[in-house]
């Protein structure tokens, strides 16, 4: 059974016609920019600057995706994003599919909690997120990392 039955936008299973991406973002012209380049590929984009937009957005509009920057106005907000996404206890945010935007992924082992438990994550445990895409970000290498999650989060 899929973690989307209970998604209204979808019958049977089956995604909805244009999957929806929440792309998360203080840089309101990177922001324009992608939401052109994922609107061209066939998605619905939906926005937010901060975390606390993107976490109300996420609750309200249960995106298909999530396209997430690491830092924005507070520090690494992105983590903290993925963090409060995925302790709640509703099946969609322990499984929607999160790309991470970065330009620090490729030269640190980002962790949560390199020491101990919290409880919901092993001491070691990576960033539970399904992708990564280093900045500058190349549109085809955005798309294609979206292309991907999706498809694997719809695999049996």
């Amino acid at each position: 059974m899929s973690w989307r039955r209970d998604d209204p936008r979808t019958w049977g299973g089956a995604m909805a016609a244009k999957p929806r991406i929440l792309l998360v973002d203080d840089d309101r012209e990177l922001v324009r920019v992608l939401t052109m380049v994922l609107e061209d590929a066939g998605y619905e984009v939906l926005s937010a600057g901060d975390q606390q937009q993107a976490l109300a957005t996420a609750a309200a509009e249960r995106p298909d995706a999530i396209v997430l920057d690491v830092m924005m106005p507070e520090g690494t907000e992105g983590f903290h994003v993925v963090w409060h996404l995925r302790r709640r206890p509703e099946p969609y945010f322990q499984h929607v599919p999160i790309v991470i935007l970065t330009a620090i992924h490729s030269t640190t082992p980002l962790r949560f909690y390199p020491d101990s438990t919290d409880g919901t994550y092993r001491a070691g445990e990576y960033l539970p997120v399904q992708g990564f895409v280093d900045k500058p970000v190349e549109p085809a290498t955005l798309v294609a990392e979206v292309q991907r999650v999706l498809a694997a989060a719809r695999a049996p």
